[in-house]
């Protein structure tokens, strides 16, 4: 979808697209529980979108015949660099142009990948709000990414509170 087509489909819905921020690469089931369980509760507690991307991931990977491109990263590198900076690209113009905020999982899975951290940096440039689900140890927080969040959270059900009182009017 381009961006033409994006924001009709985002005027014709009038609704908030949520981007679900997160470890993947390193982490269990690509992190997809969460953002599942993140994903229903929005669209049922507020009438909010999300971009996901584990499944824009298994998307473009189905789309670029990539499905085992994982297994790239050791048996052919330049391939698996190709269709990972594919997965770049549409996640930055998905951070800076589609969505309206972003929610983040911060964990241990995050600390040996790299696009969590360019993605709340890009939404903090871009002036949408972080809100941050933090579950490391104050001292194992990056300056950098606390200094980019909204608001921060010590568990879903506190950032769900949160959400209500912010869009539960809308």
């Amino acid at each position: 979808m381009d961006d033409w087509q994006w924001n009709a489909f985002k005027k014709e819905v009038n609704t908030m697209i949520a981007y679900l921020s997160g470890a993947m690469e390193f982490a269990d089931g690509e992190g997809a529980d969460w953002r599942h369980d993140m994903t229903i509760w929005l669209e049922q507690h507020l009438g909010h979108t999300v971009i996901n991307p584990v499944i824009e991931s298994a998307k473009l990977a189905k789309k670029q015949n990539a499905i085992n491109f994982r297994k790239w990263k050791v048996e052919d590198h330049e391939r698996y660099i190709d269709f990972i900076r594919k997965a770049v690209d549409f996640d930055i113009d998905a951070v800076l142009n589609k969505a309206d905020y972003l929610i983040c999982l911060w964990n241990e899975g995050v600390f040996k990948g790299a696009g969590t951290h360019g993605e709340v940096t890009l939404a903090y440039y871009a002036g949408k709000p972080i809100y941050l689900v933090n579950h490391v140890a104050q001292g194992d927080l990056s300056g950098w990414i606390e200094a980019c969040k909204t608001d921060m959270f010590d568990n879903f059900d506190q950032l769900k509170s949160h959400l209500l009182s912010l869009y539960s009017h809308e």
